[in-house]
């Protein structure tokens, strides 16, 4: 068990490690941190340059998939089957059974994967334009999607019995696209405290969830000989306001009361992620926190990153390729990882690379997104992609996956016009930089802030055609419509005749995947006008040499 040093963790002394206090420093007896240019303080680690690669690539898939897609309930549904009264829990109790028989532990092995063809789905995510591809590793469910050393809870011992990251990692390699893996389980901690609950109403009031229940129980049962401790990590004192449903996102911080967690259990999610990195050989690596994993409690999260950094660069042949996420960062932050901007952008150009987190449904498979048509259409998701290209940043773009391993009908659809989009205007997509400005127009002149970390991209789904977006290369200028104008003309404020940004003459201006078109420069602005016979793309692309 991880928690046989509780109270020992609980109660002892902070440690000093590279001039910063800790209240939990982990163990490295099982995997050591690779030593090199980078040590685990913010620092050193601001060294970090961030790799051309990542900044030409722009656009990449993740498959936010595991034993949570089973129940298609939603993101969350591990946790949420332990909240009385909702849906989840409705749900559950319906087709499954009540959480005090039927837990999450007891979904797992109805994750079957049986449908999964990691060839041909990376391949065709290739195809559409992604040049990078992450796989999930784990989840807040704490269930490691490997064939994990640390974790006996895992995909290769229960469930599909199969090594989902190796199969991830092998298709990548083929298809030439770097490959990132995601690590959430850090927060099970907090996460997973409604297991430990009980109903309040009904013919089950009072008797608890299954989220206490221990080795001991499992005699007889098909788990028997596995923990359950190990999966829901209950064995510690309540958080503040453990009952309160939304306390685990004023907590998500390691503060406000959270219960602190142990040596065992920091130093147990270290050893999977370094058993992730040095077996996998990851590009990127995508943690959802504030930072890095558990700080500041714990050195946990900076080792990480320091070992993650030095291995890759190590195995690189000079090649460093390493690609390292966070959110919610402060500026020295922003030096040694990569701005994690979850369903959001801000509405400038920050000066540093950075990227968005995005999903056409709920990250998790959702049946009720897919029958009441809730997904983010095509256009949709290209002009999220222009918008955050525009600003420096990266799109990466969950399609939810059945349990099975397919995504459904509706979500082809939708990745199949992505993909002929990018077919046609990708030149203004990859390997471009931001232009002085990255548009004009009504939404980027409005005052649209960040919401915690993100959670701020409806602003931005009623775009027009009077909403501009421009990239460039060191040969062309882009110019990006947000829709294609009803009366086929797109006048561009910022290019007009006595422009700050664009004093040289403009010779010609072409419709990507059309050729010229006619335009005229005034005091007012370029006015172009667009073909009437040519294909109206969702999001026209001119292209102005320099």
């Amino acid at each position: 068990m991880y928690y046989r040093n509780f109270f020992i963790a609980m109660f002892m002394l902070p440690t000093v490690v590279f001039g910063q206090e800790y209240e939990v420093c982990i163990s490295e007896a099982q995997e050591p941190m690779m030593t090199g240019k980078y040590a685990p303080t913010w620092e050193s680690l601001s060294q970090y340059e961030v790799p051309e690669w990542f900044r030409d690539a722009k656009f990449g898939i993740w498959a936010h998939w595991g034993p949570q897609c089973v129940e298609g309930s939603g993101d969350w549904m591990a946790r949420s089957l332990y909240i009385e009264g909702s849906n989840e829990y409705k749900h559950h109790v319906a087709n499954y059974g009540h959480p005090s028989e039927v837990g999450f532990k007891d979904i797992l092995p109805l994750f079957k994967a049986e449908k999964w063809d990691p060839d041909r789905l990376v391949g065709l995510y290739k195809k559409i334009g992604a040049r990078y591809f992450f796989a999930l590793g784990n989840h807040h469910d704490n269930f490691d999607l490997w064939d994990s050393q640390y974790q006996e809870w895992n995909s290769k011992a229960i469930g599909p019995k199969r090594d989902l990251l190796a199969g991830w990692a092998e298709a990548c390699r083929k298809h030439g696209l770097k490959f990132g893996v995601s690590l959430h389980a850090d927060h099970a901690w907090s996460w997973y405290e409604p297991a430990r609950r009980y109903d309040r109403n009904g013919a089950k009031a009072g008797v608890p969830y299954d989220g206490r229940l221990t080795a001991e129980d499992g005699k007889g049962k098909w788990w028997e000989g596995l923990d359950p401790q190990n999966l829901y990590a209950q064995n510690h004192p309540d958080s503040y306001g453990t009952w309160s449903d939304g306390m685990i996102h004023r907590q998500w911080g390691w503060g406000n009361g959270v219960a602190i967690p142990t040596v065992e259990y920091c130093t147990n999610f270290y050893n999977r992620t370094l058993d992730v990195i040095n077996r996998y050989n990851p590009d990127l690596l995508y943690f959802d926190v504030t930072g890095v994993p558990f700080y500041p409690v714990s050195d946990a999260g900076l080792k990480i990153a320091a070992h993650f950094y030095n291995h890759n660069q190590a195995t690189h042949s000079g090649d460093f390729s390493a690609v390292m996420f966070g959110k919610i960062l402060t500026d020295q932050q922003k030096k040694a990882l990569v701005w994690d901007v979850e369903r959001g952008a801000p509405n400038d150009i920050p000066e540093k690379p950075w990227q968005t987190c995005s999903c056409i449904g709920g990250w998790h498979y959702n049946t009720d997104i897919y029958k009441n048509n809730w997904y983010k259409s095509a256009s949709s998701v290209i002009k999220l992609l222009v918008d955050v290209v525009s600003k420096n940043g990266n799109l990466l773009l969950s399609i939810p996956l059945r349990a099975d391993g397919t995504f459904d009908e509706k979500e082809e659809e939708i990745i199949n016009g992505i993909g002929d989009w990018m077919a046609v205007n990708s030149e203004c997509i990859y390997s471009t930089r931001p232009w002085h400005i990255f548009g004009e127009g009504p939404i980027a002149e409005s005052d649209i802030a960040i919401n915690a970390q993100g959670f701020n991209e409806g602003a931005y789904t009623a775009a027009t055609s009077k909403d501009i977006r421009f990239t460039q290369t060191p040969k062309n200028l882009y110019v990006i419509a947000l829709a294609w104008p009803d009366d086929n003309t797109v006048t561009v404020k910022s290019l007009s005749e006595n422009s700050k940004f664009h004093k040289r003459r403009i010779k010609s201006v072409e419709l990507i995947g059309y050729g010229k078109v006619k335009f005229s420069r005034t005091s007012d602005g370029l006015t172009v006008n667009l073909p009437a016979d040519a294909d109206r793309s969702v999001a026209p692309v001119l292209r102005i040499r320099k």
